[in-house]
């Protein structure tokens, strides 16, 4: 901890790019609609939260040993024989791999890499816009539904995937793309945050709102997350 460079700009920035990434606010969203979804057209209905909550905790789990290895393999690909080395396009994060790993090993493991990447871009976050545009709008938004039954859903996610793939297409800096729209993340992290409080507490049936010590860690780890993210962000902000 004593060699972080706390006081750095670029070194603030991209720890609330890393915070963004973690705690994505298109990610609640995702989960609360996702959950809502399938409970409230369930003949369970509110049994299904038991296994909603399984799945999250195994999945929240996965996807943090997944980061901790790609940061090891970028942190020992990176600064390989002592000697650091910037990357300025998506391609060179390839040959970085490649170089390390060998031409085979190197580009299949960027290509899963990117390949399970798109899929949660083209899937998660896509599917959080489309079912936060039909709450509201007040379109039909349910997976459930057929395409004839919920016509502005599917086109509202399709609309979504299409737009963001040309976004991308036209972006002639893709790295500060990415690492930008995380720091977005993190800077929208406090409002989530906040709404996911007061609804849980308020909005939520009593039996399933969160009782004793539990809603008070969740405002504590939140806000001391929040305000790192938001820290970082307006640390390293340059104006252009």
């Amino acid at each position: 901890m004593t060699q972080l460079p706390i006081g750095d700009r670029e070194f603030g920035y991209l720890a609330a790019a890393l915070i963004g990434a973690t705690f994505n606010s298109w990610m609640v969203f995702y989960q609360q609609a996702a959950v809502a979804d399938t409970a409230g057209v369930a003949a369970s209905g509110a049994k299904d939260l038991t296994s909603a909550r399984i799945e999250t905790a195994v999945g929240a789990v996965l996807t943090q040993l997944l980061t901790g290895a790609v940061l090891v393999a970028a942190a020992a690909t990176l600064s390989a024989h002592g000697q650091s080395r910037s990357l300025g396009s998506i391609g060179e994060i390839g040959n970085a791999l490649a170089a390390e790993l060998g031409p085979f090993a190197g580009r299949l493991l960027f290509g899963v890499g990117v390949l399970g990447a798109a899929l949660v871009a083209a899937i998660v976050s896509s599917l959080a816009l489309a079912w936060g545009l039909g709450e509201v709008l007040g379109y039909k938004s349910s997976l459930e539904a057929r395409p004839t039954r919920a016509p502005w859903f599917y086109a509202a996610y399709a609309l979504s995937v299409a737009g963001s793939a040309c976004f991308v297409w036209l972006s002639p800096d893709l790295v500060s793309l990415n690492v930008a729209a995380q720091v977005v993340n993190a800077l929208m992290l406090p409002f989530v945050v906040v709404m996911l409080v007061a609804l849980g507490v308020t909005v939520l049936p009593k039996p399933h709102r969160p009782r004793g010590l539990y809603p008070w860690l969740v405002i504590a780890v939140g806000s001391i997350v929040s305000a790192a993210g938001v820290w970082g962000a307006i640390r390293g902000w340059r104006p252009m």
